[in-house]
């Protein structure tokens, strides 16, 4: 294995981030005692318009009565964004940065992949504050060795290094297996060498989310009788293509098997639920329920963004904005709705904020500490935009209620045009990006080209951070460091 390498934690900067946490300085036992244990429960592909609480549930064939409770005791946001794609949105998650800096903007087949041992996780993070650490479920930032969750602060994994839709390899037509590797559910233990427990087909696809809960739920039972706080990341599986529901679901709701597979996400959700309140965690337990991505494309797992158009692997709203879901009983007040911009990139710096976490103050830091928003301090986020990449490219800028496409794409399988000029769009009164302000502006009366003058500052702010701190190219082996700290 390789050892990590984490230049701030030396010296100075390591003295100066132990100051900062004030509190866990003042003494270790007694702050940890203190620290909320954490539940991120992450879906892959939910579009923004699936659960009841945002207007689906229902009327996707599926009611979501315990998400929507949660939604009803916590804070639901409604313009909470992610990146186009998988790896991109979880890379984020878990650094807090941009992916365009980390190297994983992409997965291209047979190329290394993920994140290097040089980045510092939000489990990382969290397990050097004293918790313990486990992930259960789809990974996607690495598959060999040195790069896989337990080589990136986790202490336990158990799950699909990769995407769900390997599962389906096996049962393709001529699947030669001397070309491509079979797909593995992996288990690991931090220190130790990744394991494969058992193949990834049609048929593990079904049980898997099952068998994450229960693990997730046995992991934090140990957690609470260790006496020790903890952060279990829960990154399931569906509604990622092929949507198919456990046999327990199946026929479930007569409205098809993706309601069917809506009904499971809430019932699995509803699991992980009633664990904190069975193991009387309930208050001091800040449960967390999100998507990753925009909805998937490709009939009959297409899903619904609700009112934005648009899904994964464009720029659009659709593929932009994601549930996110929050509860923390007696911090964060029930019931709340905020339409304040949250990117995919603040919940690291949040949680660490709220747990006297150290952030690195060594390399650029895209994520907002968002926690004042949250636990009701103020009602104005602080974030008015962020950079829209779809791979490597810049397609979009998101500011305020306006969005400038740089370049256009309708769908994950349409074609990438540039436009002679940016197309600038006003989320309020278009959430579908239909009406192209040069183009329509002007003849009914809204002017507002000063926008892209106004975005442009921004976007060029942003390209002089990748020239402050050159980007980690797709495919850089371990051990990295950035040229500014090499002896």
């Amino acid at each position: 294995m390789i050892d990590k390498i984490h230049p701030f934690r030396a010296g100075k900067l390591f003295v100066a981030a132990l100051v900062l946490s004030g509190i866990f300085i003042a003494g270790n036992a007694s702050a940890r005692d203190d620290k909320p244990n954490i539940v991120l429960i992450v879906m892959d592909n939910l579009g923004w318009g699936e659960l009841g609480a945002y207007g689906g549930g229902i009327l996707r064939g599926a009611e979501t009565p315990r998400l929507d409770r949660l939604a009803a005791e916590g804070m639901r946001f409604l313009n909470f964004n992610v990146e186009s794609q998988c790896t991109p949105s979880r890379s984020a998650l878990m650094t807090g940065r941009h992916p365009i800096r980390s190297g994983t903007t992409k997965v291209v087949w047979g190329q290394l992949y993920g994140l290097t041992q040089w980045e510092y996780t939000i489990a990382e993070a969290l397990s050097d504050a004293g918790y313990a650490t486990a992930i259960y479920g789809k990974w996607h930032l690495g598959d060999t060795v040195g790069r896989f969750p337990t080589d990136q602060g986790f202490d336990e994994f158990y799950g699909i290094p990769n995407t769900t839709d390997e599962s389906v390899y096996a049962s393709g037509l001529q699947f030669d297996p001397e070309s491509v590797t079979p797909p593995y559910i992996f288990e690991s233990i931090r220190g130790e060498k990744p394991r494969k427990i058992k193949l990834y087909d049609r048929a593990a696809r079904r049980q898997i989310d099952a068998e994450l809960v229960q693990r997730s739920i046995r992991f934090v039972e140990k957690s609470v009788k260790a006496g020790k706080p903890f952060f279990a990341y829960l990154p399931l599986t569906q509604v990622h293509v092929p949507a198919l529901p456990n046999e327990d679901f199946e026929g479930s709701t007569g409205n098809g098997r993706w309601a069917d597979v809506l009904a499971e996400v809430d019932h699995r959700s509803g699991q992980v639920i009633d664990a904190m309140d069975r193991l009387g965690i309930r208050d001091n337990t800040i449960i967390i329920f999100m998507s990753e991505n925009g909805p998937e494309q490709v009939y009959p797992y297409n899903g619904t963004a609700g009112p934005w158009r648009g899904t994964y692997f464009t720029a659009l709203e659709g593929s932009l904005r994601a549930p996110f879901i929050i509860r923390w009983p007696g911090k964060i007040k029930a019931g709340t709705v905020h339409n304040e911009i949250m990117h995919i990139t603040d919940v690291y710096p949040t949680l660490a904020k709220i747990v006297g976490a150290t952030v690195p103050d060594d390399r650029y830091i895209d994520g907002l500490d968002q926690s004042a928003l949250l636990t009701g301090h103020t009602t104005t986020g602080l974030r008015d935009g962020f950079p829209v990449y779809n791979g490597d490219q810049l397609q979009a800028y998101k500011w305020r209620n306006w969005k400038v496409h740089f370049l256009t794409q309708d769908s994950m399988l349409g074609d990438i045009n540039r436009p002679g000029m940016p197309q600038v769009f006003n989320l309020l009164s278009d959430p579908k990006e239909q009406y192209n302000i040069y183009q329509y502006g002007a003849v009914h009366g809204e002017d507002s080209m000063w926008v892209t003058p106004a975005v442009m500052k921004l976007v060029l702010e942003h390209e002089q951070t990748l020239i402050d701190e050159p980007p980690i190219k797709l495919g850089t082996p371990d051990p990295y460091l950035p040229d500014s700290a090499r002896p």
